[in-house]
């Protein structure tokens, strides 16, 4: 991600998540690009994608973003995250999909499929809402008021 207010902005509700997650068993291992597929077609941009993630997701739960995924308020997206780390979920990869989506394949294998709209965003503000998503996740799990229904 290219340096501006929205690398900012994530960076803020990454490191707020990082301090609030250890206190309930949430740890932030930070985050890590894998690069975009340059295959001829969006079939095989998916497959090696997939592959990618698949390999990079190896003995973590995988949630996959993605526009036709599941929409989910942020209580029951908390939850779905407490349910992971309770029942030994070791680490949680998150990944965006691309401007293809994710290979089916690899939608099968997720734990779950997330969108936080049925419309297109930019990667970077994808990850913008992610970071305050986990981060809101982190206090409604330990109780702090900073979310409000």
């Amino acid at each position: 991600m290219k340096a501006g207010p929205e690398r900012d902005l994530a960076a803020r509700y990454f490191d707020r998540f990082a301090k609030a997650g250890p206190a309930i068993g949430l740890e932030w291992a930070g985050v890590a690009e894998i690069a975009e597929s340059r295959a001829q077609t969006a079939t095989l941009r998916k497959q090696e994608e997939g592959r990618a993630l698949g390999a990079a997701s190896q003995g973590s739960a995988l949630i996959l973003l993605d526009e036709t995924g599941k929409s989910i308020g942020s209580e029951a997206f908390a939850a779905r995250i407490g349910e992971l780390r309770d029942g030994g979920a070791r680490s949680l990869l998150f990944a965006i999909g691309g401007a293809d989506g994710h290979d089916p394949d690899l939608r099968k294998t997720a734990s779950l499929v997330l969108s936080f709209s049925a419309m297109t965003w930019p990667h970077q503000i994808v990850r913008v809402m992610l970071a305050e998503q986990l981060y809101r996740a982190a206090t409604i799990l330990s109780g702090h008021p900073y979310h409000r229904a």
